[in-house]
């Protein structure tokens, strides 16, 4: 008998990056023969390290999601004690602990009378979960033709059938066409594109850019459309802020033609922008909150759908059910890092905190504008986008080869190489995206602005 020897050495003779390169299918990740991703083995505080014992300051809180920072042991031993007691049931027609205390909590901060919480496994899942109830609480109530939603030019929603039809990134679309039908798209707050009579004046333009809401409303038939779906602060395209009024209209807007209004907080939730759920923060009551990430700092996945009394009141019938549900949604081992991730935000005051430094966070980076490639800098509370411009003047941004060049080619490694893991985007302008841990503080922030500064210098050098 011959033996043929392997065609690829054993573990012990591969680096955990050609391992890597060899079998994992990485999320949103180009793949060949010349690349091998970085391989992220540890964190502690603000820091993440890889497998060459390189240290790097982690700006983007892995993404949009380490809330309390890294290597939180009591979160782990949350987890530990949890699966010895229960490590797993489903909440179909049953209940944990866990769950219900998490529950309770979520209720607690939410707005108004937003105390129905139904658990996911994360945000897309969340996001299509409140598509599905807005389409079955209309049946119910008697307008079964209201099924469509509206959302945002570049918002992005998720990755499930859905969701990502809510997503208005066509580029991200493309491959899985045909989709979900029933998204139409309206124009986001993106005040530094607005056209020269708005950008002028913050509240004109969110009048205007609440409006189109209504306007495609009127457009799509007031009795075909559910719900609007609208993150507070726009993440892709590159931290675009609510203008002044703009919620206070969008939600005058959902009122008179009967729409739910979808306030997306899978990023903003869990003190992002300061408050624990953004709408907050911005005052408004939506019917409908999703979120996930911050909800466990990442230590474990579980998103969720908060809703209405409103919207839960067809289905207390007896006999009426959501038919729907995923088997991992509010995990008991999940629900139980959740609570101990709550415990730490109030016990070390996280919130205030944000809301404290956001300040400090924006001028620092607002240090950057005397760059040439420095078109905006924009966001709340611990979430920042820099746009990024060949001219100031003029606003112009890179063709398509030069972001392939510039953000592609040269900043994400750029960056990551000099210390700082942030995110080079271009699924609109393009963008650098900060979203550090809710720990850091002005040690951090000029890290931060120092290491931009120096790569940001050389990226325009090279235009």
């Amino acid at each position: 008998m011959t033996l043929t020897a392997p065609s690829t050495p054993p573990n012990s003779a591969r680096s955990l990056g050609e391992r890597s390169a060899a079998h994992l299918w990485g999320h949103f990740a180009r793949h060949g023969d010349a690349i091998t991703p970085p391989v992220i083995t540890r964190g502690e505080g603000m820091r993440i390290f890889d497998d060459r014992g390189r240290s790097y300051l982690d700006a983007l809180a892995g993404l949009f999601v380490v809330q309390v920072g890294h290597g939180r042991e009591e979160l782990a031993e949350a987890a530990a004690k949890q699966a010895k007691e229960l490590a797993f049931f489903p909440l179909w027609s049953y209940a944990t602990p866990p769950a219900i205390e998490l529950a309770e909590r979520l209720a607690a901060h939410a707005p108004g009378d937003l105390n129905r919480v139904f658990f996911t496994t994360g945000g897309g899942e969340a996001v299509e979960s409140a598509w599905k109830l807005a389409k079955q609480y209309f049946k119910l109530v008697g307008k079964p033709g209201k099924h469509k939603v509206i959302s945002r030019a570049v918002a992005y929603h998720g990755t499930p059938q859905g969701a990502l039809a809510i997503t208005g990134v066509p580029a991200l679309k493309e491959a899985f066409e045909p989709l979900t039908p029933g998204a139409f798209r309206v124009p986001n707050t993106n005040i530094y594109r607005a056209a020269d009579d708005l950008s002028g004046d913050p509240k004109k333009f969110g009048r205007w850019a609440a409006d189109r809401i209504a306007e495609a409303i009127e457009f799509e038939g007031p009795d075909t459309v559910a719900a609007v779906f609208l993150e507070p602060v726009q993440n892709a395209g590159g931290c675009f802020p609510p203008p002044p009024g703009y919620f206070e209209r969008v939600r005058e807007i959902c009122d008179e033609y009967d729409v739910l209004l979808v306030s997306d907080e899978v990023i903003c939730a869990f003190g992002r922008i300061g408050s624990m759920f953004a709408c907050d923060d911005f005052g408004y009551v939506p019917d409908i909150i999703t979120c996930a990430k911050g909800m466990t700092s990442g230590y474990s996945p579980i998103g969720a759908m908060i809703a209405s009394d409103r919207l839960f009141e067809p289905f207390r019938d007896g006999t009426t059910t959501f038919a729907h549900g995923y088997t991992f949604g509010g995990h008991p081992v999940s629900a139980a890092v959740a609570l101990a991730n709550l415990d730490i935000f109030e016990r070390e005051g996280l919130n205030d905190h944000v809301k404290t430094q956001a300040p400090a966070f924006r001028a620092t980076l607002e240090k950057l504008h005397d760059l040439p490639i420095v078109g905006d800098v924009r966001g709340e509370g611990f979430f920042y986008g820099i746009e990024l411009v060949k001219d100031k003047a003029t606003k112009e941004t890179f063709t398509a080869s030069e972001s392939e060049r510039i953000l592609r080619g040269f900043l994400s490694t750029a960056l990551f190489d000099a210390g700082l893991y942030c995110r080079a985007d271009d699924r609109g302008d393009p963008v650098v995206q900060l979203a550090p841990p809710l720990i850091a503080g002005q040690a951090e922030f000029d890290e931060i602005e120092q290491i931009l500064r120096s790569v940001l210098d050389r990226a325009y050098s090279l235009l």
